[in-house]
C-alpha cells in the first residue's frame, strides 16, 4: 500500500489509500478510500477540519472516499438554525413526544447498548457489510473512537429503542451512526433520532449536524436530502440545496458527479 497525500491544510498528518474494492453503495462500481493513519491520535479540532474537508469517522478510522470518475459520496449537513421540518418530519417528531433522551459517552456501552445493535443489524441489514453483527464489530465500529464520542439515547419509559452515535465537533455534530428497535416501525425511529440531534445542536449553539455522505445514484440514502435546506461539498465547496429535489433531479445530479459537474447546472436549486 502507497503513502498518499491529498492536497489539505492537514498534510502534515500521514495518509494512505486502499486498493480498489467493491462499493458499498453502487451496484458493480469500485471504490478506493483515503484514510488517516489510525495510529495517529487526533483533537476535536483536527477532526472537525477534516469532517469539513469530506473526511468521515468509523471507530478509529477516518477517511474520505478517493474514486476513479465518480465523485458521488457527498458530504452532507444540515445548517440547523435554518432547519425547517416538512410535514413527514413534523408527523414523526409528535409521534414520538412520549420519548426521553439522555447522554452518555461511548465508553459506557453496555449489553443492552449490544442487544438493540443485533437485533436492528440481524432484522433490518442482514444483506449488508455489518452482518453479521458480533460484540468485537460493535466496538471497533461504534465504542471505540480517537475523539470523544457519546450516544444520544431514546428511552420508553424504562425501555432503550434507539441509539445514536455522535461525534461532537467544534461547529457542530457528525451523526455516525443510528439503530434502533426494528419493531417500532410506526415510530419512525431513524427520522425522529436526526431530529433530536438537530435539536441537540441547535441547544448548543452550534451550526451544523453532518449526516455522512449522500449519494445519489443510491436509493437508501436518498432520506437525507429531504432535510432541508442541506449544504454539499462539492468539488471542495459547501453549496447550498434550497429545497427537496425530485427523482429526475436527483438522477441528473448523480450522472453529472461521474465525470464532471456542468457549469451552472440548476443554479435554481442550488447556489
Amino acid at each position: 500500500m502507497n503513502s498518499y497525500q491529498p492536497k489539505s491544510l492537514l498534510n502534515e498528518l500521514q495518509y494512505y489509500i486502499t486498493p480498489p474494492h467493491n462499493c458499498s453503495y453502487l451496484d458493480d462500481k469500485s471504490a478506493r478510500m483515503v484514510f488517516l493513519d489510525p495510529a495517529h491520535r487526533i483533537d476535536v479540532v483536527t477532526l472537525s477540519e477534516l469532517s469539513r474537508m469530506g473526511f468521515r469517522r468509523s471507530g478509529d478510522f477516518v477517511y474520505r472516499p478517493e474514486c476513479h470518475l465518480c465523485r458521488q459520496c457527498l458530504s452532507s449537513r444540515v445548517p440547523v438554525h435554518e432547519f425547517q421540518m416538512n410535514s413527514t418530519q413534523k408527523k414523526a417528531w409528535k409521534r414520538n413526544q412520549d420519548l426521553h433522551v439522555t447522554i452518555r459517552s461511548t465508553q459506557e456501552a453496555n449489553e443492552q447498548h449490544y442487544a438493540l445493535y443485533e437485533r436492528y443489524i440481524n432484522e433490518r441489514h442482514a444483506d449488508g457489510d455489518m452482518y453479521p453483527p458480533s460484540q468485537d464489530q460493535f466496538e471497533k465500529f461504534l465504542v471505540h473512537s480517537c475523539t470523544d464520542s457519546f450516544f444520544l439515547e431514546l428511552w420508553h419509559q424504562d425501555r432503550l429503542i434507539a441509539v445514536s452515535t455522535c461525534d461532537l465537533l467544534d461547529d457542530g455534530l457528525s451523526a455516525v451512526y443510528t439503530f434502533f428497535d426494528p419493531d417500532e416501525n410506526r415510530r419512525s425511529l431513524g427520522v425522529f433520532a436526526i431530529l433530536k440531534q438537530i435539536e441537540h445542536t441547535q441547544k448548543l449553539g452550534l451550526p451544523y449536524v453532518y449526516l455522512g455522505y449522500w449519494v445519489p445514484h443510491s436509493n437508501k440514502m436518498n432520506y437525507k436530502s429531504q432535510y432541508v435546506p442541506l449544504e454539499l461539498l462539492i468539488d471542495g465547496q459547501w453549496r447550498r440545496l434550497n429545497r427537496s429535489l425530485s427523482s429526475e433531479e436527483i438522477r441528473q445530479l448523480g450522472n453529472s458527479l461521474m465525470t464532471t459537474l456542468p457549469s451552472g447546472w440548476n443554479n435554481s436549486i442550488i447556489k
